[in-house]
């Protein structure tokens, strides 16, 4: 693997387990698409560092289990604002 691979995989999944960020969020941060972080993160960490890889992985679950509740809240506060438009 190119040592930039390795480089930018590392800093993904050390932003992600010091701020807790989603896999977009950290795309945003870092300037990639969010697949290039989901495959960094979920395939090559395993291979970099595991330890890494068992701490990132375990944020990434519980985003994944709470996808729902902030997809649910999105939709709730754009009918607000269209409700009340100096919201």
């Amino acid at each position: 693997m190119k040592t930039y691979i390795e480089t930018r995989t590392r800093m993904l999944g050390e932003h992600i387990a010091a701020t807790g960020d989603t896999v977009r969020a950290a795309g945003e941060k870092f300037g990639v698409s969010k697949s290039t972080v989901h495959k960094d993160v979920t395939e090559r960490l395993r291979d970099i560092d595991a330890e890494l890889y068992i701490k990132v992985k375990e944020i990434l679950d519980l985003n994944l289990s709470e996808r729902h509740l902030r997809g649910g809240n999105a939709t709730r506060e754009k009918y607000e604002r269209a409700k009340h438009p100096s919201l």
